[in-house]
Order: structure tokens, then C-alpha cells, then sequence
């Protein structure tokens, strides 16, 4: 077994808020399973599919995917701020095929990663200096999405490069499930919101710390029930899922963005990001999932999920 998969909700909550004992004994329980099976694993490389929250992409300049040939941690939310260990050579490499294989990709050689998707390499290895990774974007947040079934083929072409690979590679998908958090929409942006979204890179500690608190502060409210957000959906995440579980993933196409807007949230669409890491894996054999872990924890502003799979 040369491949093997990781997919988690991330939130920036984990550390911010203080959902019941049984909640947080829940969630470290799936991240101690999800360590045990990275250890018995013992990758060479990981692959990680991550979006981003408006601190290393921006309409400035906003690309559906980009891979990262050299990258560093914004240090949002007390996440890895930093220099990134990234093989530069393979990305490279898996670039140059993504595109031979008619998948048009960006590229960056100083590629800025957030929470979003540092924080599974954060959980699971305690740093993101442990073992190489190739950074990939999936733009998960901002209008206009490409269709799902784009997502699941640049995915599979992604698994394809490594699927003879003598490496051991683990793909990680990192987001979702159902969840709206205040991110602001360009639709109905302010004037100061539209130009934080177009270019708000580098933004004042205080900036920063000021933005982070009303995540927190949404949280806190959304528990009490007392927010103005989009309720999460179980059923939906389950239905998810449900598709991730049958290995076939052309099930994934199915999905459109408005939809997907109105009964998940604006943020559901961070399940690209699994939609991507699933197909990666189904391109190099048929899989099974061999750890599945969910809960709504409103605390974190997200329907959260966690699993493993590994090739048949």
C-alpha cells in the first residue's frame, strides 16, 4: 500500500472556544485515530488539498486550483507561521503532468497557506517541518466555483502522477462539512470588506486579531443559537458521506454550488477539497474508508467530519 488518504473539517475554533466535555473528548478521540493511522502509515510525503479564508488568495489574482512549489503558514489563529517543507522538485513534476493531462493549474513559488489547510498536518504530525508536503489550493470560498466535476478531475490527475510513485503518499483533504461562517461574499460586500477581498494580504496584528474575534464571538453566539447564520445540515453531511463512502466518486459531479449555498452554506463548498483528495485516491485503485467520525458541533461552526481510507 503506497497511498493512503486523510479528510477532516478544520476550524479555527478548536482552540478558541469550549464546546461540552464530550464534544471535545469526541474529536480528540478521532484525531488520536486518525495519528495511529498516519503512524502505522508512516508517510513519505503528503499531498494536501486545502482552501483558503481570504489570507493567501484574493480576487486580485484568484486561480480555481494552484500547487505550491515552495509555501509558508500565515499564522492565522495561532496556526504554523512559516516556512513550509515542500519537495519543489515534484511539484514541479506533478504540475507539468496535471497540465499534459488538458487540467489547467496555477502555480506558486510563495504560496501563503492558512488554518484551512495547515491545520491536519498540524494535528496529525505536530508541524508542518515533519514530513514534505506539496500545498495545493482548491478554491473552496470565493465565487465563481468551477463544477464539481472539474474538481474531481484535477484530483484524479493528481493521483494519477502518483500512482506508480515508489513514495508513500498520503492525500489529506482538509474542510466542510456543512457550516456559514461570516465570510464576507463579494456579492454583498461593503466597500472596506470589497477591498480587504480583492487584495487584504498582510494585514496589521491588529486587523488580524480584530477579524479573528468576530469569528469567535459568531461561534459563541451560533451555540446559544443566537447568530445570524445558516444552521448546519446533518442530513446533508451524511448524504456526503454516504458518497464518499461508495468509492464512486462521478457521484461527486452531482453537486452545484447554489445548492449547495442554500441547504449547507456558504462554506460547504470546502468539501472540494475532499472531492479532489478522494479522487486522487480512486485514481491510483479502488479504496475503502476505514475510519469515519461525525458530529454538528456548532461550537465550531461546522459539521464535522473525519476519515481515513486506503487502497483495496
Amino acid at each position: 500500500m503506497t497511498q493512503a488518504l486523510v479528510c477532516m473539517s478544520h476550524s479555527p475554533l478548536l482552540e478558541h472556544t469550549n464546546p461540552p466535555d464530550d464534544v471535545k473528548h469526541a474529536v480528540n478521540s478521532a484525531f488520536a485515530e486518525v495519528r495511529r493511522f498516519a503512524e502505522s502509515f508512516q508517510p513519505d510525503i503528503l499531498v494536501n488539498f486545502g482552501p483558503d479564508h481570504y489570507n493567501g488568495f484574493f480576487y486580485d489574482l484568484l486561480p480555481p486550483f494552484c500547487i505550491g512549489y515552495e509555501a509558508l503558514g500565515t499564522g492565522d489563529y495561532d496556526s504554523w507561521k512559516g516556512p513550509i517543507s515542500v519537495p519543489t522538485g515534484v511539484a514541479e513534476e506533478l504540475a507539468q503532468y496535471v497540465i499534459g493531462k488538458d487540467v489547467d493549474v496555477a502555480i506558486s513559488r510563495r504560496m501563503e497557506v492558512d488554518h484551512g489547510a495547515v491545520q491536519p498536518a498540524e494535528i496529525i504530525f505536530g508541524g508542518l517541518d515533519v514530513v514534505p508536503m506539496i500545498p495545493i489550493f482548491v478554491n473552496s470560498v470565493a465565487r465563481p466555483f468551477t463544477k464539481m466535476s472539474r474538481v474531481r478531475r484535477f484530483g484524479q490527475a493528481v493521483g494519477e502522477f502518483f500512482r506508480n510513485s515508489d513514495k508513500r503518499v498520503l492525500f489529506i483533504g482538509s474542510g466542510g462539512l456543512s457550516h456559514d461562517p461570516p465570510v464576507p461574499q463579494i456579492a454583498t460586500a461593503t466597500p472596506e470588506q470589497r477591498a480587504f477581498l480583492i487584495n487584504g494580504r498582510n494585514p496589521t496584528p491588529e486587523a488580524r486579531a480584530a477579524r479573528q474575534q468576530r469569528t469567535i464571538d459568531t461561534a459563541v453566539a451560533f451555540a446559544k443559537g443566537e447568530a445570524d447564520i445558516m444552521d448546519l445540515n446533518p442530513e446533508w453531511d451524511r448524504g456526503f458521506l454516504d458518497v464518499v463512502r461508495s468509492g464512486d466518486v462521478e457521484r461527486f459531479d452531482r453537486y452545484r454550488a447554489d445548492e449547495m449555498d442554500s441547504v449547507a452554506g456558504h462554506s460547504s463548498h470546502e468539501v472540494r477539497t475532499w472531492v479532489a483528495a478522494y479522487s486522487a485516491l480512486r485514481a491510483c485503485g479502488e479504496y475503502e474508508v476505514t475510519y469515519e467520525f461525525y458530529k454538528p458541533i456548532k461550537e465550531y461552526i461546522a459539521g464535522f467530519g473525519v476519515t481515513t481510507a486506503v487502497r483495496r
